[in-house]
């Protein structure tokens, strides 16, 4: 969802700082043509582009869902105050929360009317200020604790919902509640069951993947691991998305013994006959170059279209057992 496509109908914003003990609720719409609407269609695009949202399902019992899902522009403001409320009190009763404000906005994007419910924390920064002394001006620098993200900084918690048919997206990150951390965000504050992202599903993956080859292959087999890694590029560039037991057959095609393995591991996460489909181009981006460091320090960054033709990059196993990587038909080598 792109902020050019997006029209902002209402806005407001409250104030959820723990240390003040009591939520700072607002009683006005704020203006939407202001340069603040930018920073939330910024924001929303963010979270809504990102592979590491889940989509989230209500159950039953939800508040939030019914509050969601009766909102209307003349009750808005109050159904805001009533959310902002419910979270005020969840993170009071959990310290490791951070404090910050709290923007609904309601907005319609490609004939659509959409509610974004957006923590934005508080970061910490410097800051000038200037004040009187003794009939002169002074200049100083000070400490402030209550700086909203900026357009390039990500939300750690916030959702969109589709206002027509209740869908939702998340995006959260985990706290320490009652000793242990946990997603408070869906679990307790929306009451929803939020599966993993694709860019979790992505991760879990490739991780196992990788673990198994570590075990068989070992740390040295810097070749096979390109291959791997050269695999799970393609399918993601060509397909746009990995079928992991398609997958599965191709990185570990000729060992039972390792497939068997890499299936223990993906069966714990129930991602064994999963399609991981992720939408953001950054997500696949870390797949196109594979970065090795030899023992003795040096460092080679080489993108997987170079390493896949044999006339730039060939790997050659010496009658030692140590390995030389060859870089072939260079134009013009510059130094940085």
């Amino acid at each position: 969802m792109k902020s050019d496509d997006m029209i902002l109908k209402a806005a407001i914003v409250h104030i959820l700082d723990s240390s003040v003990g009591v939520p700072v609720l607002s009683d006005h719409l704020i203006d939407t043509g202001t340069d603040f609407s930018d920073l939330l269609k910024s924001h929303i695009e963010k979270i809504t582009e990102s592979d590491d949202i889940k989509t989230c399902r209500f159950s039953d019992a939800s508040e939030v869902r019914n509050l969601l899902m009766q909102c209307s522009p003349d009750n808005f403001i109050e159904t805001s105050k009533r959310l902002a409320e419910r979270l005020y009190e969840i993170m009071n009763e959990h310290i490791d929360i951070p404090a910050g404000d709290l923007a609904v906005v309601v907005f319609s994007s490609q004939g659509n009317d959409y509610l974004a419910f957006l923590k934005m924390d508080y970061k910490t920064s410097y800051t000038h200020a200037t004040r009187e002394s003794d009939g002169t001006n002074l200049n100083e620098i000070i400490l402030q604790k209550a700086l909203l993200p900026g357009q390039g900084q990500r939300l750690s918690e916030a959702f969109v919902i589709n206002l027509s048919d209740g869908s939702l997206v998340l995006t959260e990150k985990k706290y320490e509640v009652n000793g242990e951390k946990r997603f408070y965000f869906s679990e307790l504050f929306l009451e929803c069951h939020a599966p993993l992202s694709q860019k979790s599903k992505l991760d879990i993956v490739t991780k196992a993947v990788d673990q198994v080859a570590r075990k068989y292959y070992g740390e040295e087999d810097a070749e096979k691991k390109m291959e791997i890694k050269n695999i799970i590029c393609r399918e993601l560039e060509e397909e746009g998305k990995l079928k992991v037991p398609a997958l599965r057959e191709k990185v570990f095609k000729d060992s039972p013994e390792m497939l068997s393995e890499l299936d223990e591991k993906l069966d714990k996460y129930d991602m064994a006959y999963e399609t991981v489909q992720p939408q953001n181009e950054q997500t696949i981006k870390k797949f196109q170059k594979q970065r090795l460091t030899t023992d003795t320090g040096i460092e080679i960054t080489i993108p997987m279209e170079e390493y896949r033709n044999p006339e730039h990059v060939e790997f050659i196993t010496n009658l030692d057992g140590t390995i030389s990587v060859l870089i072939k038909n260079i134009g013009v080598l510059s130094s940085r």
